[in-house]
């Protein structure tokens, strides 16, 4: 399994309800969460053959701006 990290401006509950239903489609994804204590937003996504492409197209996709750590 692969795990990767990005910085987002995901910063609230509103903001990860908006984003769930564009992450939880990807099957390439066996889970995610973002750590909004944090003052980066760190989105972190574990899955098998995850790519940095999907995963941020697909929050771009939700409205969000994302980039690698």
């Amino acid at each position: 399994m692969e795990t990767l990290q990005f910085k987002t401006n995901i910063n609230c509950g509103g903001c990860v309800a908006k984003v769930t239903p564009f992450l939880n489609q990807l099957e390439e994804v066996e889970s995610w969460k973002v750590d909004t204590n944090n003052p980066d937003k760190i989105l972190t996504v574990s899955g098998e053959e995850v790519s940095c492409e999907l995963i941020q197209r697909t929050v771009e996709q939700a409205g969000f701006k994302i980039e690698q750590i």
